[in-house]
């Protein structure tokens, strides 16, 4: 009897876990801050609602959008004789800490694309694929601040640049994981709170060597 109990409080547990653990229609159009811009595909677009829902509920987004990424890159990468290096472990460092960021993450203010940011991301994707680069500087040396401070002056910004992905969510979780970089920039800045980044701009575009890269700039409220 008492087994059969423990048993029934065990499966009711993970219902309610489970449950739990699902996002809300209400979530997903908060989020979806792109919606109705005309500027954006459908994954960029989609980009900035992954990076929004995790703002909303960063230890959901883990157990749940991450999880479900995770899940479908181990497999993708099961058929490479390295797949023992290539996929991400449970005791990956880099995802074991993106827990400990997340968990303290809930219902920061959303990201908002923005047109004439979205041009600068543009730019610099389609500088990127021509010239077969992969940095944060342009093919003429102008670094990612001096490209956004012409149209953005005196104002905090970032840039996340993404390799080899183009699907949103793909690119916000490979990002978001960071693996490799020890300062988690990727990261910190899609969980900003300190600078107060608040509109995006972004690009997928083609790239001779990756196949694809995105650029996403970000840019803070007037101080």
């Amino acid at each position: 009897m008492i087994k059969h109990i423990l048993i029934a409080i065990i499966i009711f547990s993970t219902a309610l876990n489970t449950f739990a653990q699902k996002w809300t229609d209400a979530e997903y159009q908060r989020a979806n801050t792109a919606a109705n811009v005309s500027y954006l595909s459908n994954e960029e677009k989609n980009i900035v609602m992954y990076m929004n829902l995790a703002r909303i509920d960063g230890e959901k987004f883990y157990y749940t959008l991450l999880a479900d990424y995770i899940s479908d890159y181990n497999a993708k990468v099961r058929k490479y004789r390295n797949y023992n290096d290539l996929k991400i472990a449970k005791n990956n460092p880099y995802y074991l800490s993106l827990l400990s960021h997340l968990s303290g993450i809930k219902n920061l203010p959303m990201f908002y694309p923005e047109d004439k940011l979205s041009i600068v991301s543009r730019n610099h994707a389609i500088d990127l694929n021509r010239n077969n680069l992969d940095t944060h500087e342009s093919s003429n040396g102008d670094k990612f601040s001096k490209r956004i401070s012409k149209y953005y002056p005196n104002r905090t910004m970032s840039e996340n640049i993404d390799f080899g992905n183009a699907n949103g969510l793909d690119i916000v979780c490979h990002l978001l994981l960071d693996c490799g970089v020890p300062s988690l920039g990727h990261r910190f800045t899609i969980l900003d709170q300190k600078n107060k980044l608040n509109i995006v701009g972004i690009s997928i575009q083609r790239h001779p060597s990756y196949s694809w890269c995105a650029v996403i700039d970000y840019v803070a409220k007037p101080k």
